[in-house]
């Protein structure tokens, strides 16, 4: 479904801030039990892994990622955000989150994704034969892809650390709030 350029521009610069949004409605209607985050957490944790691994296997604008998780899907990257944000709702108990988050996706997230296909679009060539083969959000079973190893110096410069900070935090605040619960 194609999102109007505008808009697409529009929620590509507002996702930050807008995360930060997300973030204040998270701490405020979360009502994590020990239970429920010991059920999201492993859902979290495989969507760090995914992201981890994708980022070992991206140079951004240098040359189109096909290896690793990109040879399942295209965005593994978002597929791995989605399964963090999943965990975090299930560990968070309030399907009020869940509409959010899925509202967040939904508005945000797919926009985001089609600029930046178009961005690859125009950067690579190859990259039309390559969406035709590899999905975009839902992995197929098989790579599609060429098999490269994982390389360090790239999930450095990919600066993935952050998103595994901003899981932290969120784990934290759930633990914090589980904690208080009477």
């Amino acid at each position: 479904m194609p999102f109007p350029k505008p808009y697409a521009d529009f929620v590509q610069r507002f996702r930050v801030p807008g995360g930060f949004v997300l973030l204040a409605v998270f701490v405020w209607l979360s009502q994590p039990t020990w239970r429920s985050i010991g059920i999201g957490m492993p859902v979290c944790l495989a969507g760090m892994l995914i992201r981890a691994w994708a980022a070992g296997h991206l140079a951004k604008n240098e040359q189109l990622a096909q290896s690793g998780p990109y040879g399942y899907v295209r965005n593994p990257l978002y597929v791995g955000s989605l399964l963090a944000a999943a965990g975090v709702v299930i560990a968070s108990r309030h399907a009020g989150l869940a509409a959010v988050f899925a509202a967040a996706i939904l508005l945000v997230y797919l926009p985001v994704i089609q600029l930046e296909e178009e961005h690859l679009r125009r950067l690579f060539p190859e990259f039309g034969e390559y969406a035709r083969r590899v999905p975009s959000l839902w992995p197929r079973l098989k790579p599609a892809g060429a098999a490269r190893p994982f390389r360090w110096p790239l999930y450095r410069r990919n600066q993935e650390w952050k998103a595994v900070s901003g899981l932290l935090f969120a784990v934290a605040l759930l633990v914090w709030k589980a904690g208080t619960r009477r």
